[in-house]
């Protein structure tokens, strides 16, 4: 089991402010920040849900390749929230809401690319 991860980002700011609002349908929040001083090389955000960062990102620039990371959603209407609230956080789409039968056949979900163009994705494995 996977207890976080992290990533870097371009421009801290704009991270945090694309993913508060991104995340935020699927329950996830800003839970924790670090500066620099207290890292050794760069600040770095924690996000995630019931009081858990799990999903961090820190200031040390933009990465070669992107990431992708896909988070689980309750229910569909949650990945089309998500989805819905990334592109009006400036994320640009990536495969917008819907079944991926090449997975499995009730694998719901939406893809967006963040300012750096990582592939952040909302998935529902539940049926309708």
């Amino acid at each position: 089991m996977i207890d976080h991860l992290g990533f870097s980002v371009s421009d801290y700011e704009r991270a945090k402010a694309f993913y508060a609002r991104a995340l935020a349908p699927l329950g996830y929040s800003l839970i924790m920040e670090v500066t620099a001083e207290q890292t050794g090389h760069a600040a770095a955000a924690g996000f995630g849900a019931n009081g858990k960062p799990d999903f961090w990102f820190g200031a040390e620039g933009a990465m070669n390749k992107p990431l992708h990371v896909a988070i689980a959603a309750k229910d569909r209407a949650t990945v089309d929230a998500f989805y819905k609230a990334a592109m009006a956080a400036g994320g640009r789409d990536n495969g917008p809401p819907g079944i991926r039968p090449h997975y499995h056949a009730n694998y719901y979900g939406a893809f967006v690319l963040d300012p750096d163009g990582h592939n952040i994705e909302a998935v529902c494995h539940a049926p309708e």
